[in-house]
């Protein structure tokens, strides 16, 4: 891995995004290891979000916290650790600690009806279409110093070659 490489990749956006496809992606091409954040959601968070309730600050707090302490503080130096998280807030994202210099983030960003469009395609997810309205308005869109901006528009694999050449991970 080159030494200028992230060692903590998060992949972050609105749900629908393809954050988990750019990630497995991503992380299979390189060895490493992938993390999807929902795998780490409790049992009170997923009840919520399958009954079409929005997760509020408080829900949230303490799946931040996990991610934190065994995905992010847990990667191993020398190899690739890849997130996909929503990490929708600023406050959110300090809580992860992806202000870290050992962490990047990409932004992957999309118009509404994409975002709807491919959320209603899928099945078997606890996330409900319904919700992408209370995720898009709690996003808080990260500057571009902050998170390499990649438009959903183009296909997973771009993305994820213009991740590699952004972060030099070969």
């Amino acid at each position: 891995m080159d030494p200028t490489s992230p060692r903590v990749l998060v992949i972050m956006g609105v749900s629908g995004s393809g954050k988990t496809t750019v990630g497995l992606l991503l992380a299979a091409r390189h060895g490493g290891r992938f993390f999807d954040a929902d795998d780490f959601h409790p049992p009170e968070n997923i009840a919520k979000m399958s009954s079409g309730i929005a997760l509020d600050d408080d829900d949230r707090g303490p799946w931040l916290d996990r991610l934190r302490t065994e995905v992010i503080e847990k990667a191993a130096v020398g190899s690739l650790t890849v997130l996909a998280c929503s990490a929708l807030k600023n406050a959110y994202r300090k809580r992860l600690g992806l202000d870290q210099p050992c962490v990047s983030v990409v932004f992957l960003s999309g118009d509404s009806a994409t975002l709807l469009a491919r959320l209603e395609s899928r099945s078997g997810h606890y996330m409900k279409s319904s919700l992408l309205d209370s995720q898009l308005g709690a996003l808080e869109v990260p500057s571009q110093t902050e998170a390499l901006h990649i438009s959903i528009a183009e296909q997973p694999e771009t993305i994820v070659e213009t991740i590699e050449k952004h972060f030099h991970i070969r």
